[in-house]
């Protein structure tokens, strides 16, 4: 009952991380890493930020002709705070690579790694058996590779537990778009539907 368990649960979030989208997650992480290990670099480039936007605003009202020391200092402020940023950011930009590529591992490990160790490891295993006679001839197929006979290997249990979950996305889907939502793939995230008289109604609004 725990190899069961254990296969649907890790077969379950392989799935969950698709639907999510690693994209979305490697964000949400990669925003929790920096808070936590480049904390200070962040908030330099929140403050670098702030202090271009002020100094190039001061810039443009500043006039080049009348008031040129002003304005030349206040050039070669926000060169150098443009130079700054560029550098901070390509510090941000390394980690992030890096960060990446670990995270794709650690995620790959973590979910599809694990399935084919599992699978290996207890390759000779019965996950569960069934009773004599339920599936006639089929039976062995249920048992392959090398499950005993009359019952489920390692490999059909996450196939079978694959297609379960697949089918439970596709119903949940279509009961959202039936309420006038939409999943959107890769991301997780809903969106509405305008119903057919919003968008005819929209159709026929003229600019007036």
């Amino acid at each position: 009952m725990t190899l069961l368990a254990t296969l649907f649960a890790l077969v379950f979030v392989t799935e969950l991380i698709s639907w999510v989208g690693k994209s979305v997650l490697l964000e949400f992480v990669f925003a929790l890493y920096l808070r936590i290990f480049y904390t200070s670099t962040a908030t330099k480039q929140r403050k670098l930020k702030s202090e271009i936007l002020v100094n190039k605003k001061e810039l443009l009202q500043t006039s080049a002709q009348d008031q040129f020391a002003k304005w030349a200092k206040l050039r070669r402020t926000v060169d150098k705070g443009l130079a700054d940023l560029e550098k901070l950011n390509s510090e941000v930009a390394a980690a992030r690579t890096s960060f990446s590529l670990k995270f794709s591992t650690a995620l790959w490990v973590m979910t599809t790694g694990l399935q084919f160790a599992i699978g290996w490891w207890y390759r000779k295993a019965a996950v569960f058996y069934l009773p004599p006679g339920w599936f006639g001839p089929l039976t062995w197929w249920l048992a392959f590779p090398f499950a005993p006979a009359g019952a489920v290997s390692c490999g059909m249990w996450q196939m079978a537990c694959r297609r379960v979950i697949k089918v439970g996305e596709r119903v949940a889907r279509d009961v959202l778009a039936s309420s006038g939502w939409t999943l959107n793939e890769g991301s997780g995230s809903t969106a509405p539907v305008p119903s057919e008289g919003q968008g005819k109604e929209k159709a026929g609004t003229k600019v007036e």
